[in-house]
């Protein structure tokens, strides 16, 4: 058990407590949400290259996924997969800015962890490839 500590906002704590329940605070946490992730996305365009790269094929390659589905599921699939490796690059480099700023020197338990993250990513790309490549070869026959 931890032992407590003062808190700035002690006298809002009940305030947290409720915001907690199931469907207490729902609107302002639904707003803080999306100014959060309006930051985080601005932070990832900004900073990081390979985030920048993917936003870039992803906006290329959704005029295309119009021309390639032959159904809805199809077009969900070619769509979701994209979105599946823009998560996937956003975890990534969140999991890299936390071990930069634990540990900023070179350390092998550091290496580890970011090259199992960017593994992930490959895995994604595999699957956005695997995807794509199926709905071409289904929707020109090759």
């Amino acid at each position: 058990m931890r032992p407590s500590r003062p808190s700035q906002n002690a006298g809002h704590k009940h305030l947290r407590e409720q915001a907690a329940l199931p469907g207490c605070g729902d609107l302002a946490r639904t707003r803080a949400t999306f100014r959060h992730t309006i930051g985080g996305l601005r932070e990832g365009l900004s900073t990081e290259a390979a985030i920048k790269q993917e936003v870039a094929v992803a906006l290329l390659t959704l005029p295309l996924s119009f021309l390639i589905a032959t159904n809805l599921w199809i077009w969900v699939a070619l769509v979701g997969s994209l979105l599946l490796l823009l998560a996937t690059e956003f975890l990534n480099t969140a999991i890299e800015q936390l071990c930069n700023h634990n540990q900023p020197e070179k350390h092998d338990a550091i290496r580890v962890t970011k090259d199992l993250a960017l593994a992930g990513v490959f895995f994604a790309i595999a699957l956005v490839a695997l995807i794509w490549i199926a709905a071409v070869l289904a929707r020109f026959g090759f």
